[in-house]
């Protein structure tokens, strides 16, 4: 598909949130692997196929192995994952299929036991941040490019 309009070219600065949302959740406490399933898991919840490859790339570069990430979208069933990784996962998915339901509180109390209030808002916006770059990608057919939210840029 053609990319149907470039949205650096278009307007920039629309977003700076999302790369500010995505600095908080790379300058938490979370490590850098799990950020990289949580965002690979919304990007398989939302189909966005382009981004797909990118973050299996990230995820790899993190130390991730190949059969977890093959296992990701089973992650239910498989005992690949920790508790904790199982707790955000849920969260992701809950935050991701939003429309569906409302976030019930013994997922929240459940993830709230696994992190800090402040590692749980750098998940939540690692999260929406996801949500977001895939939604725009799938509506511009926009190529997906990394992001590099030290400097606060799309590359």
């Amino acid at each position: 598909m053609k990319e149907r309009l470039d949205i650096l070219k278009s307007n920039s600065t629309a977003l700076k949130g999302l790369l500010e949302m995505e600095r908080c959740a790379s300058s938490s406490n979370l490590k850098p692997s799990l950020c990289e399933l949580v965002k690979l898991r919304v990007t398989q919840i939302n189909g966005c196929n382009k981004c797909l490859d990118m973050h299996v790339r990230n995820a790899l570069a993190t130390g991730e192995i190949e059969q977890r990430l093959m296992a990701l979208g089973k992650w239910k069933g498989s005992a690949l994952f920790s508790e904790r990784e199982r707790a955000a996962l849920a969260w992701t998915e809950a935050l991701t299929l939003i429309a569906a339901h409302e976030i019930p509180d013994d997922l929240y109390r459940t993830t709230r036991g696994y992190f800090s209030e402040e590692d749980l808002v750098a998940l939540t916006f690692c999260i929406i941040a996801t949500n977001g770059w895939n939604r725009l990608s799938k509506c511009f057919h926009t190529v997906c490019r990394g992001t590099d939210p030290k400097k606060n840029k799309v590359i």
